[in-house]
């Protein structure tokens, strides 16, 4: 069965607009309604919890139903009936409710839509990132295109073009077709893979790095619009992180062979570093912030292209919708869940400079933990 090349990267498309249109801008529209750094901190780390709890579950079902794409239609559907509570809802613990029932149902989609898409492409792993490089497009239209209308209208709009995200992405996961999954599972069980000393390694090291980046999910727009930027130029700055992050997609399959996957994701740790001291000590220099956008290509394109292999490769057969699950809830669950509450409370308290050299050393620390497990094995 030939690969729905163009039907899997529709869905990325769709998803990651979704994702430029609501994670840059949300802060904003709660920072409208009047709320604490603090309050958004533990609102915007909602979703993130929901990751830890959500890939298992809905993983689970996946593996008895083998009905993927159908549940991600399903969750997306169900997800967006949540969002629009928003328009009627402003108390702290009505948003509370929404987020956590829109995160629940939203922590379906990644993990199905990657084990998806590797069983598509059966073991050419190298042509993942040209599949993945349509949501960094979809990201950067909406991101632009978002910065633009919000600088026009009131930010409340923002919840009607998110609407029409979800919508777009429930189409799209329709048409994504079903694929059997790779085979019956490996006679190793999954907690004797977790406790290889390399795959615990990459697993701390994953959340590190998205412990790392939650100051600059939770309050990167609100930073460059409190230094003077326009939300137009707020827009762009994330768009020029997406289309270093679209090179690097493009560039992987050449990066695989020439490298390891150990020695990439090395150099996406140490950049990672640099990275949020730029932005932390350098906001005022626009030229900085763009240097540190271009850094976003290895950041997360380089490191998640990498991160994915690399799990691909421990957990076969039917462990591979259980291992994406597993990668996602550690790294996007648990580490984005803290690193978004504890950058709410530092930001405030610290400020945001020393927030982001907080970030850097949460990353120095997954490079580290890498270079101490990770390197030896060489995968």
């Amino acid at each position: 069965m030939p690969v729905p090349y163009w039907r899997l990267s529709a869905f990325y498309f769709a998803y990651f607009a979704y994702v430029g249109a609501l994670s840059p801008y949300f802060s904003l529209y709660l920072a409208s309604l009047g709320l604490t750094a603090a309050q958004i901190g533990v609102l915007l780390s909602l979703g993130s919890l929901m990751r830890v709890i959500g890939p298992n579950f809905w993983g689970w079902v996946a593996d008895r139903t083998q009905r993927r794409a159908r549940i991600v239609a399903f969750t997306l559907a169900l997800g967006g009936a949540c969002f629009a509570g928003f328009f009627f809802v402003r108390s702290f613990w009505g948003l509370f409710a929404l987020l956590l029932a829109t995160g629940f149902f939203g922590s379906a989609s990644m993990p199905l839509t990657e084990s998806l898409t590797l069983s598509h492409l059966r073991g050419a792993i190298d042509r993942y990132g040209s599949i993945r490089l349509w949501g960094s497009v979809g990201f950067i239209l909406t991101v632009t295109l978002v910065g633009y209308a919000l600088d026009a209208l009131q930010v409340a709009s923002l919840l009607w073009i998110v609407l029409a995200t979800y919508a777009l992405g429930w189409a799209c996961a329709l048409a994504v077709p079903d694929a059997v999954s790779g085979g019956h599972a490996a006679p190793e069980p999954v907690w004797s893979i977790l406790r290889r000393p390399e795959v615990a390694a990459l697993l701390g090291a994953c959340f590190l790095m998205n412990l790392a980046h939650g100051p600059l999910y939770a309050f990167y727009s609100l930073y460059l619009v409190d230094h003077g930027y326009s939300k137009a130029e707020v827009g762009w700055m994330w768009s020029v992180g997406v289309i270093a992050e679209i090179m690097v997609f493009l560039l992987m399959p050449a990066l695989m062979r020439r490298y390891s996957l150990s020695a990439i994701l090395l150099l996406c740790f140490a950049a990672t570093a640099a990275r949020f001291l730029m932005i932390g000590w350098g906001v005022d220099s626009a030229p900085i912030l763009f240097a540190a956008q271009l850094l976003h290509a290895l950041s997360f394109g380089a490191y998640h292209a990498a991160a994915v292999a690399a799990i691909h490769h421990w957990f076969q057969g039917a462990h591979q919708v259980r291992g994406q699950a597993i990668y996602l809830s550690v790294s996007f669950g648990a580490g984005g869940v803290l690193g978004s509450a504890l950058s709410g409370m530092a930001w405030d308290s610290i400020g945001p400079a020393w927030t982001f050299s907080a970030a850097a050393l949460a990353a120095l620390t997954g490079f580290a933990l890498l270079q101490w497990k990770l390197r030896p094995v060489q995968i």
